[in-house]
């Protein structure tokens, strides 16, 4: 059988529902997110690490609810009267905590949103507690709304995630591949995406498949050699 080598191709990210793998450590969050039509005050906090699906999720959401997804960081910019006149995601919350404008742009985001009926969904990587917003007004009204984690994930959720940004590469790997992975990496959704994008671009660079050969010496060396 031929082997599967690297090429240059486009990586396509499956963000819908039917890609959001379900386990323990994220079944409430997406409870949540299914049940989004029952918010209490029409609003939720959804927080994580980074890569632990909350992107993902939004997109579901958003996909579900007709929502707009907004980063928090353009606000400032933003037409809030507009944005407001349909549900709205507004990601990476904590990136405002010392800009004044974007907070007070969420500010009023937030009041007409549910002034006009529609549904608001946020989210940032800390618990909402950790934020540190200074507008107090905003504050106030943000840890006012019901929140929900995505917990650090078990090994079957993390052979799931390696499995999908593997296909999102267009690459499938060989049985013993994903096995080997989560006895070596580092055990988180960010060192599994840095993993498989060194793992993809050593394999362009050096056009070989992606093995557990190749994965032992990008583990072991970080760049190998031809």
């Amino acid at each position: 059988m031929a082997q599967q080598l690297g090429f240059d191709l486009p990586s396509r990210t499956a963000l819908g529902r039917d890609a959001f793998f379900v386990a323990p450590s994220n079944a409430m969050a997406l409870a949540m997110i299914d049940n989004w039509q029952n918010w209490a005050s029409r609003k939720l906090a959804l927080t994580g690490p980074a890569g632990s699906g909350k992107t993902h999720l939004t997109h579901v959401w958003a996909d579900m609810a007709g929502a707009q997804i907004v980063t928090a960081n353009d606000l400032a910019q933003a037409d809030i009267p507009t944005l407001a006149q349909s549900p709205i995601a507004v990601e990476d919350i904590p990136l405002i905590a010392q800009d004044t404008d974007a907070q007070t742009a969420l500010f009023h985001l937030h009041n007409l949103v549910l002034a006009e009926g529609h549904a608001l969904l946020l989210t940032g990587e800390a618990p909402v507690s950790q934020w540190a917003l200074t507008l107090p007004d905003l504050k106030s009204r943000i840890q006012g709304a019901t929140a929900v984690a995505l917990d650090p994930p078990d090994d079957a959720l993390l052979s799931a995630l390696l499995v999908k940004l593997l296909a999102d590469r267009q690459l499938t790997p060989k049985p013993d591949l994903i096995p080997y992975l989560l006895t070596r990496m580092d055990r988180s959704f960010a060192a599994a995406i840095d993993l498989i994008e060194r793992l993809d671009t050593v394999s362009i660079a050096l056009k070989r498949p992606v093995t557990r050969a190749l994965a032992a010496q990008v583990l072991d060396n970080g760049t190998p050699s031809a």
